[in-house]
């Protein structure tokens, strides 16, 4: 676990490595693909699928290097193909294959009004009704949706998006953070779904925690992207510049602690460990989002009191990474999280 967590920008796809001295394969694969939009990566992102870098199946570090890769070039790259690589893993997990040419995503959020129902048709489902929150969808070729089968209880189903009955809803998205990943609502009438696992499955099926940890590895390399630019600055500047020196050592410690995270999360996972199974693999993945969400906040912080208000007015690149993580990173639900976490540790066995 050695090598460099930032390092120069130069406009290229530059690796972040979290485990390996050099980059892996899929790391190498995102380097060698140089996406600079939304639709390259998700064309680099189906090309992965070929290297089966699925988390929990000997990968999961190569995976997570290779997303906080694209995180650091641009983080609304790796926020693109996040869900796709999610989904892959999920298909997988139940024993289903993707196609080359497919572009998913994971629709999985409710929002307050709106509701997704599923009823039996023959041997599919017929989804109708809203599912809020859905990023991409009107760039994805297919979905991973949850949908209510009844009353208690929702069901993950397989959606071709290019079907008649599906209406994304333009002009919901109005953030200034990750502008080109619009995650707006779209309406289902009719449209045909084939089921991926039982009722229940999707949340409960080994692994679902460790989605969000992938989340964290995006975060991470947004981070990296952002305190590549303080690094920058201390190289152009006396190194008896005391403040410049203190913050950048500062966003060095951070982002060590979150790449440690990472990889020792990543470890445990692929060493198929107790403490990332059930309740722990719960614990675990709270304590690396919590520890990279912190990170991800001290550096912005960091970097802002460094180079004051310059970068962000005359550096659209940088004030783009700045906008793009601080949005991101919100899916931490900070201190709502803290106290989920503060849960698990209350009733989990001598957990330090």
């Amino acid at each position: 676990m050695t090598g460099p967590v930032i390092g120069p920008m130069n406009g290229a796809v530059k690796p972040v490595l979290i485990v390996h001295d050099e980059p892996a394969e899929v790391t190498r694969a995102v380097v060698d693909g140089g996406p600079s939009t939304v639709q390259e990566a998700l064309e680099v992102g189906a090309g992965l699928v070929t290297l089966e870098p699925y988390v929990g199946k000997g990968r999961t570090a190569d995976l997570w290097e290779a997303l906080a890769t694209l995180g650091a070039r641009d983080l609304a790259l790796a926020r693109a193909i996040e869900p796709h690589l999610d989904a892959v893993t999920i298909l997988d997990q139940a024993g289903q294959r993707s196609e080359r040419t497919d572009r998913f995503g994971v629709f999985a959020a409710e929002g307050p009004g709106v509701r997704l129902a599923a009823t039996p048709a023959g041997p599919r489902w017929q989804l109708d009704g809203t599912k809020p929150w859905c990023s991409l969808a009107g760039m994805l070729s297919h979905a991973l949706i949850t949908a209510w089968v009844d009353d208690d209880r929702r069901q993950l189903f397989r959606v071709d998006l290019r079907q008649p009955g599906v209406e994304v809803e333009a002009g919901a998205w109005s953030a200034l953070g990750l502008r080109e990943i619009p995650s707006g609502p779209v309406r289902f009438d009719d449209v045909m779904a084939d089921p991926v696992g039982d009722p229940g499955w999707y949340l409960q099926r080994p692994g679902f925690a460790w989605g969000g940890i992938s989340v964290a590895a995006c975060w991470f390399g947004g981070a990296v992207g952002i305190g590549r630019r303080l690094l920058e600055a201390a190289r152009r500047r006396s190194a008896d510049d005391q403040l410049l020196m203190m913050h950048l050592g500062a966003v060095d410690a951070r982002l060590a602690e979150a790449r440690c995270m990472l990889a020792d999360a990543a470890a445990r996972i692929d060493a198929a460990s107790p403490t990332a199974q059930g309740d722990a693999g719960d614990l675990l993945a709270q304590r690396v989002r919590s520890t990279v969400a912190r990170s991800c906040e001290a550096v912005i912080r960091h970097v802002g009191h460094a180079l004051g208000p310059g970068p962000l007015a005359n550096d659209a690149e940088h004030a783009k990474q700045v906008a793009d993580l601080e949005l991101y990173v919100r899916q931490h639900h900070a201190e709502r999280d803290d106290a989920s976490q503060g849960r698990r540790v209350r009733g989990a066995d001598d957990p330090w």
